[in-house]
């Protein structure tokens, strides 16, 4: 006789526990967890039918931007009328975030009975958490029948778990500094690992042009027949109007001709280049058929609130203003510095942490000079320990306390500011998800 094993059937708490705790989690144990081939999701996913070819998908990677960008083209192809999926990750809150129709979540019930039936293949596979997340979004789309899900890429593109797709347009936002140990240690081999998503006879956007990367999209798109192009050689997105919580910009041509006036709820200045990839996005998706008019527009001025993203320039309360803000790479703060430059704020309080696999020498010059720092650490282990955080800020000038996790950190910055200072958390998107949001109201 055979030997087989007869699970205990979990609750949704014990569920995500065992997710969490059984499988490699790269939030957890970093580059471990990733995976050098597909071969897990595609076992997966054929043991499930295949529910990723029953819908139509957009996919979307790159450096920075490409959660944003995502959860954009979702708000607008929702207020087009279709029944529209988003994948993302990682999530700050809920797992369920990572996996949502029309802005609303994965119900528990379905967490719990796809974990449920595919535990035996999983203790068969031993599959990443990535993998799971992602056969769970497929699965949840195709029974759901979306009519299209816009597919957030985790990390890389040509060995990332999303890339089993046949996207209507792929999407790769732009290039930078980012998990240099898994992708490469020049932004050539980065942006080759980021063009693994690039299919045959598929259009391709890059959201900005760079003299380093270009050639090797370029050379991608003609070895797979896709036409490609670069947003930022269509279409640039000026800022005409901000009030702190929505940014309107004026969308012009490669000739300067205003074409388009668009209003976001995602206020960032560092958003005036993803609203022109979405924007260039939109033109191709019409092209390929989807029903998207000018009035579609009109939803990002509540992306938040149909799509659920969070981190972005982010404000929790006034009087002193606390922001948070994910960025957490070199063009991340880079982008962050610009939009600093544009606030008016009495001092800055920075409370800030990073990962353990993250380049300190390349962060940390970047961190605002006249700064208040209030040096923190998440709660996993992949986090920087505060204390080796305080000694390497210091060799760079930046000198704070440390406290022991983000919440008593920023409970001390709010202390010290006056009303009209910026508390700002960032460094880590792993720290701004411990973040406790029911402390602060706006």
């Amino acid at each position: 006789m055979g030997r087989f094993t007869i699970f205990a059937r979990m609750d949704y708490a014990a569920t995500i526990d065992y997710l969490f705790q059984q499988l490699p989690l790269f939030s957890r144990i970093g580059a471990a967890a990733y995976k050098k081939d597909l071969d897990n999701i595609r076992a997966l996913c054929t043991h499930l039918g295949d529910p990723q070819l029953r819908f139509r998908t957009v996919h979307v990677g790159g450096t920075n931007g490409k959660g944003s960008v995502s959860h954009m083209l979702a708000a607008v192809l929702q207020e087009a009328g279709y029944t529209t999926g988003l994948y993302t990750s990682p999530h700050l809150y809920d797992f369920r975030e990572r996996i949502r129709i029309n802005g609303e979540l994965v119900s528990e019930a379905f967490v719990v009975a796809f974990t449920d039936r595919i535990r035996p293949v999983m203790e068969q596979l031993q599959p990443s958490f990535f993998e799971i997340t992602v056969a769970m979004a497929f699965e949840y789309f195709a029974q759901q029948q979306v009519d299209v899900a816009v597919i957030e890429v985790g990390l890389g593109g040509r060995l990332d778990s999303t890339n089993i797709i046949t996207p209507d347009l792929s999407v790769i936002t732009n290039i930078g500094w980012d998990h240099m140990n898994m992708l490469g240690d020049t932004l050539a081999a980065i942006a080759g690992e980021k063009a693994g998503i690039i299919k045959p006879g598929v259009p391709v956007l890059i959201g900005e042009w760079q003299e380093e990367t270009a050639p090797v999209f370029f050379a991608t798109a003609v070895k797979n027949d896709a036409p490609i192009q670069f947003a930022s050689r269509r279409y640039k997105a000026v800022t005409i109007d901000y009030d702190g919580y929505h940014r309107k910009f004026q969308i012009e041509n490669e000739t300067g001709t205003a074409v388009e006036a668009v209003e976001i709820d995602l206020p960032g200045i560092y958003q005036e280049q993803n609203v022109a990839t979405v924007y260039a996005a939109l033109q191709l998706l019409r092209e390929k058929g989807y029903r998207i008019r000018p009035e579609h527009l009109s939803s990002l001025r509540e992306t938040r609130k149909r799509t659920g993203l969070m981190g972005r320039w982010e404000q929790l309360s006034a009087a002193p203003r606390i922001v948070l803000d994910v960025a957490h790479n070199p063009e991340g703060l880079k982008q962050l510095n610009a939009q600093l430059s544009g606030e008016q704020f009495g001092r800055l309080h920075l409370v800030f942490g990073m990962v353990r696999d993250k380049d300190v020498a390349s962060v940390l010059p970047l961190l605002p000079r006249d700064a208040t720092f209030y040096f923190t650490q998440a709660q996993i282990p992949r986090a920087l320990p505060v204390e080796e955080l305080l000694e390497a800020a210091a060799t760079f000038g930046h000198r704070g306390s440390a406290y022991p996790d983000v919440n008593v950190a920023l409970e001390a910055a709010v202390q010290a500011a006056a009303p009209e200072d910026l508390v700002l958390v960032c460094g880590s998107i792993f720290l701004v998800a411990e973040v406790d949001r029911t402390r602060f109201t706006d």
